[in-house]
């Protein structure tokens, strides 16, 4: 490796890293945003806070480093065209398509990596993270009764606690509504004062009181009498405790199984086994429907044949002579008839499309582990000659052009993506959207960088235009006028 590419590569993979650290930690802000209301008071173990950190990190690596490599181009040759060492490397007899062979190469490494982890390390971050989010989302809050407010988290019951003394055990004034009998009516329990305590496997709340009286609507129980006609009965007591199942409030882990067949999990070995199937199912779910329904007319026609008298089967259809009542049965049936056939369509055909939507689902994801390690090759091209062209270095100018830059690759491509999930294009169009537009922006801006030539260069742009032959044709023609 020769000097120049190793003093590229050292002034490259310095700023690649800043960069790539810091979209990563935007897009980790954006879904720590995004989940906040999920995550906050549910009492989580910092270990299960890290494990969803950690997997999520490995999903947005995908897309942090094509943005990393677009960000880090525009900085490094940013700061080589502000200190002229772009210039002189060129004056020394160095060509920009020399200059960017090393990190061409560098990036083809980076594209190999990105199809790796969006291939094998993103299915699998995916997985966990997605059940450790739902599984989290059904946590409930952690335990925490207020003073003064009828809490109601607990199942089938309702406390309110009047006032709690410093030590958070002791307590005043306790209500409780039992809702746990299946009658529907309710026992209210009322103590002066008492604690309450949580078990050692923090299962079990346990609410010791002393001095109360109890209500109860469903001692004496009878369906046969209405609500207002039972009896209540009150007890009073000196001392009661009473022990609250917590198993809900518990984090518990669900079934990975039940999400691994989902087509942002799968790779693309995976996929292609799986479109290849649905694509077999759409073909035969679209033949079965024709299928079904010439079998059901065939039906209606041999039912029709076999109910006819034998004699009148010998006789011409246009020679049977049918009543008025006959008539009205035979229309109410061809209707009724009619009405089935058009459900039993309507139904495949629903059928149909969600199958051909969920076949464009799988063949996106498909796309996307592509179009996301090719990304990193097309960022880098657009990035690098515009920091050349611009030949401003530090994060101020650099960091708004590439956010602009990357706004327009993923606006397009999330257009693109759209429409090819509810079939206005294909998919291969839809997830390539996005590469078709910025490419040609890529070879200009190349091109550009080149001839040192600026993006407004007015005068070099109609220089190159009046070159053209077909140009200078029509410009005699005009002049002859």
């Amino acid at each position: 490796m020769k000097v120049l590419d190793k003093f590229l590569l050292k002034t490259y993979v310095a700023p690649f890293i800043l960069t790539f650290m810091v979209v990563l930690f935007v897009f980790l802000m954006q879904f720590l945003w995004k989940y906040v209301d999920d995550l906050v008071g549910k009492g989580l173990e910092i270990t299960i806070l890290l494990k969803l950190i950690f997997y999520i990190s490995f999903t947005f690596m995908p897309m942090s480093i094509p943005l990393a490599a677009l960000l880090s181009g525009l900085i490094t040759f940013g700061n080589l065209g502000e200190k002229n060492e772009l210039t002189a490397m060129k004056s020394a007899g160095v060509s920009l398509y020399r200059i960017l062979l090393p990190l061409s190469l560098f990036a083809l490494g980076l594209s190999v990596l990105t199809f790796f982890l969006a291939n094998n390390v993103m299915p699998y971050a995916t997985l966990k993270s997605s059940t450790l989010i739902h599984d989290i989302q059904s946590k409930k809050l952690a335990l925490n009764i207020d003073e003064g407010i009828f809490y109601r988290d607990i199942d089938n019951y309702i406390l309110r606690i009047g006032k709690k003394d410093r030590d958070n055990q002791t307590i005043h004034d306790i209500l409780i509504y039992d809702h746990t009998r299946t009658t529907g009516l309710t026992t209210l329990t009322y103590s002066k004062h008492g604690s309450m305590v949580m078990s050692e496997n923090k299962k079990h709340l346990i609410l010791t009181m002393e001095d109360g009286f109890v209500y109860d609507e469903n001692v004496r129980y009878d369906a046969s009498k209405s609500l207002s006609e039972l009896p209540i009965l009150r007890g009073t007591f000196e001392s009661q405790k009473v022990r609250f199942d917590l198993s809900s409030f518990q984090f518990q882990r669900s079934d990975e199984d039940f999400y691994k067949d989902s087509y942002d999990m799968l790779s693309v070995q995976q996929l292609n086994t799986f479109i290849d199937t649905m694509r077999i199912d759409v073909v035969n779910l679209k033949s079965e429907a024709g299928n079904s329904l010439l079998s059901n007319f065939r039906y209606i026609y041999f039912y029709y044949i076999d109910s006819l008298p034998i004699d009148s089967i010998k006789i011409s259809p246009d020679s049977i002579v049918l009543s008025q009542e006959n008539k009205q049965k035979m229309y109410a049936n061809a209707i009724q008839l009619a009405r089935e056939q058009s459900s039993f369509l309507d139904f495949k055909t629903m059928e149909y499309e969600n199958r051909e939507k969920q076949l464009w689902r799988y063949e996106i994801e498909w796309h996307r582990k592509y179009v996301l390690a090719i990304a990193c090759i097309l960022l880098f091209f657009v990035g690098a000659p515009l920091g050349a062209i611009i030949r401003k270095g530090g994060l101020g100018v650099p960091f708004a052009v590439s956010i602009l830059i990357f706004v327009i690759y993923w606006a397009t491509g999330m257009t693109g993506e759209r429409m090819a999930r509810v079939g206005t294009v294909p998919s291969f169009f839809g997830m390539w959207l996005s590469t078709m537009i910025l490419s040609p922006l890529a070879i200009f801006l190349i091109y550009k960088a080149s001839v040192e030539a600026g993006l407004t260069d007015v005068a070099n742009i109609k220089q190159q235009i009046n070159g053209f032959k077909i140009v200078k044709f029509w410009t005699k023609i005009a002049k002859r006028f």
